[in-house]
């Protein structure tokens, strides 16, 4: 009786849950799912950021530290999925993190590991929750207004943002073609206000940011987005006139115009 109960159990799953766009996904599917969900799992390396945000939720909530950096921290959630069998409906992969600034002079490590958590660390969270999601279940990945073009100062970053928009559009598709009911979708904002930039910014190589979103703007989009079937969200006006710019005009055009907007 136990087991059934356990394997019966509805989750959200929330990675980056310890700030900005991961823990406002948190409060919003909270919201939206009080009384369907039996738990939401909080992951992120914080553990007191994750037990604040749990102590504030109505539903239960389990704060997980992870690295999902490494393959250690993605098969510990492995690892839990199989013990506990839950019903994964909603995933969140909203962790992630970007540094501005020339290529050669970034720190190759650095780099990689942008590389290993915005891609490898999502394509493994995703792979690994699958098993456990049915008919109605929901996959937010988070890209980037950087995944439509070519960014210079951003390019790993950028190309990291593009590997997920077209990962994430393809395999809802796949999900759609072989009728399991499961639905992805792309986020994929313009430049957010949270502790992102204290990360990203290193110097001043990038000085022009236009327009900010919040998180909740954002969120409160994407969330609208998946129910109506859309396999990318972009928030705001402005941000989805230049996605609609960057397939009209040639990305050499584009990536001059951003040069000159960054003095360069």
């Amino acid at each position: 009786m136990g087991t059934e109960m356990e394997r019966s159990k509805k989750i959200a799953v929330i990675t980056g849950a310890s700030s900005g766009m991961g823990r406002e996904f948190a409060r919003r599917i909270e919201e939206k799912y009080r009384g369907e969900l039996d738990e939401i799992w909080l992951i992120a390396r914080r553990r007191e950021r994750l037990e604040a945000l749990a102590s504030e939720l109505k539903t239960h909530a389990r704060a997980i530290p992870l690295d999902l950096s490494g393959s250690m921290g993605t098969d510990e959630y492995a690892a839990l999925l199989e013990a506990e069998k839950p019903d994964v409906r909603v995933l969140v992969n909203a962790a992630g993190f970007g540094i501005f600034g020339t290529f050669e002079k970034m720190e190759l490590d650095r780099q990689l590991a942008m590389i290993d958590l915005n891609e490898k660390a999502l394509v493994a969270m995703t792979y690994h929750s699958l098993p456990y999601m049915h008919k109605g279940a929901e996959i937010f990945e988070l890209g980037s207004l950087s995944a439509f073009q070519p960014v210079p100062y951003i390019n790993v970053y950028g190309a990291t943002k593009a590997f997920v928009l077209s990962f994430t559009r393809a395999l809802n598709v796949e999900l759609k073609k072989c009728g399991r009911g499961i639905r992805a979708m792309a986020v994929c904002p313009g430049w957010v206000k949270t502790e992102f930039f204290d990360t990203a910014v290193r110097d001043d190589t990038i000085t022009y940011y236009n327009r900010y979103y919040t998180a909740e703007q954002v969120v409160a989009r994407a969330m609208r987005d998946m129910a109506h079937g859309k396999d990318v969200s972009v928030c705001g006006a402005a941000i989805r006139a230049q996605v609609r710019l960057t397939k009209l005009l040639p990305h050499k055009l584009v990536m001059a115009i951003w040069c000159r907007q960054q003095k360069k």
